[in-house]
């Protein structure tokens, strides 16, 4: 029996858990979390309980590196001191690591109260807990509305959510028939009703430019952008907040992808029709391969269980995972990044948060002849080498350097040095 190791529980790993099963193979899921579901169906892991009863379910599980298919895993929880570590030798590998938000730097956004978008959902979603309770949702693309929904269900006011993109381009991508391809249309009613019974103003091309505070946030300042994001002078605001919910999009998380061996391009996981990357016996599906929502990552998922278990897939499975990548392609076109963003930085406007790496530092480090490339300028300024190891602001030096973000870290995930060294490998 073909034995296949997904990588991930969020709606691409478990759509190939459950067709790699249905094709016969023996399958086993591991993920850094304690339930499954991932982001998108945090708090709702009872429903796949039936799921993970047929395979071998490991959650907080950490894998810290792969070398091809082998899967190298510390269990335990990620802070916990007896965490064991074990090595996997599956038949197939499928890596469904998802992405993380994505936020562009602006001043002030290292005060305490400005939280990523996704974290306050997590916080709303998992814990029940309110970011803050006078709360601004803004940044870039249509994953702010479950946000801002998640928000008001455990009691915050939000003050607005603010969609940098002007309408022009939002309705371009969003049309009639862009929401009814993967049925959206019915999600975007709920999300506009609920705005709508609670007040919540949705602007579009408004940004926020600008955290205001002491010890914590006290003020957002929001101005008007035009279509490439650079700021229209004169149409400042001023919105009273004691949180910030920012995302401008999201970027994948494709270092294990990387330590495998696969290629990227652009970033993202190159993937054949079947899924399969560059590396035989491995396979990537969902946002590491393209942003594009959970309907086309579970449609991903499911294209790479069954190749994973060694059957090939349904043409109806490889049809329906063609019409959610078309969708993708629409939602992108509607919320692009603009390209004027730096405009809204100063000189002492922190970058990179884990090593306060100013933009002034990256433009001086930028135009120093004497130390060119990426690795001098990391080594010159710091920028990415702190704890997050430039997962937060590496596409944001990326863009402001003019290079390319680089996601080859041999060691994927913090690990002990004592975990390291331990010879021992447990059952």
């Amino acid at each position: 029996m073909t034995h296949v190791v997904i990588v991930g529980a969020g709606p691409a790993g478990l759509a190939a858990a459950g067709h790699a099963l249905a094709a016969g193979a023996e399958v086993t899921v591991l993920d850094q979390a304690d339930g499954p579901g991932g982001q998108y169906h945090r708090g709702a892991s009872d429903r796949f309980e039936a799921l993970l009863n047929r395979c071998t379910w490991w959650p907080e599980s950490t894998v810290w590196a792969l070398e091809g298919k082998r899967v190298h895993v510390l269990r335990g929880p990620a802070d916990g001191t007896n965490r064991r570590r074990r090595t996997l030798e599956p038949d197939a590998l499928v890596l469904a690591t998802g992405a993380h938000d994505r936020v562009l730097p602006f001043p002030g956004w290292q005060l305490p109260g400005v939280f990523t978008a996704g974290a306050a959902q997590a916080l709303a979603k998992g814990e029940r807990v309110a970011a803050g309770r006078r709360v601004l949702v803004a940044g870039a693309g249509p994953f702010l509305l479950p946000v801002a929904e998640s928000l008001l269900n455990v009691g915050a006011e939000v003050a607005a959510v603010l969609e940098a993109n002007p309408a022009r381009t939002v309705l371009k991508g969003w049309s009639w028939r862009a929401a009814a391809h993967v049925g959206k249309m019915n999600e975007l009613v709920r999300y506009a009703g609920t705005l709508a019974r609670h007040r919540v103003p949705y602007r579009m091309g408004r940004a926020v430019v600008e955290a205001r505070g002491d010890d914590r946030i006290r003020e957002a300042v929001t101005a008007r952008v035009r279509a490439d994001w650079s700021v229209v002078p004169g149409t400042e605001r001023t919105y009273e907040v004691d949180a910030l919910c920012v995302a401008h999009g999201f970027v994948p998380q494709p270092e294990l992808a990387v330590a495998a061996g696969c290629a990227l391009d652009g970033g993202y996981v190159r993937v054949g029709d079947d899924q399969a990357t560059s590396v035989t016996g491995v396979f990537a599906a969902g946002e590491i391969t393209g942003i594009g929502g959970s309907v086309a990552a579970a449609a991903e998922g499911a294209v790479a269980g069954w190749a994973a278990a060694g059957k090939p897939p349904s043409r109806a499975l490889t049809k329906n995972r063609d019409h959610a990548r078309a969708f993708a392609r629409l939602l992108a076109a509607a919320h692009p990044i603009g390209a004027a963003w730096p405009g809204w930085l100063r000189e002492d406007t922190v970058v990179c948060r884990c090593e306060e790496t100013t933009y002034g530092d990256l433009k001086a480090a930028t135009a120093d002849p004497a130390a060119p490339g990426p690795h001098a300028l990391k080594l010159g300024t710091r920028a990415g080498l702190g704890p997050c190891q430039g997962r937060m602001c590496g596409p944001a030096v990326a863009d402001l350097c003019g290079g390319t973000e680089r996601h080859h870290r041999p060691i994927a995930q913090p690990i002990r040095l004592g975990e390291l060294a331990d010879p021992k490998e447990f059952p």
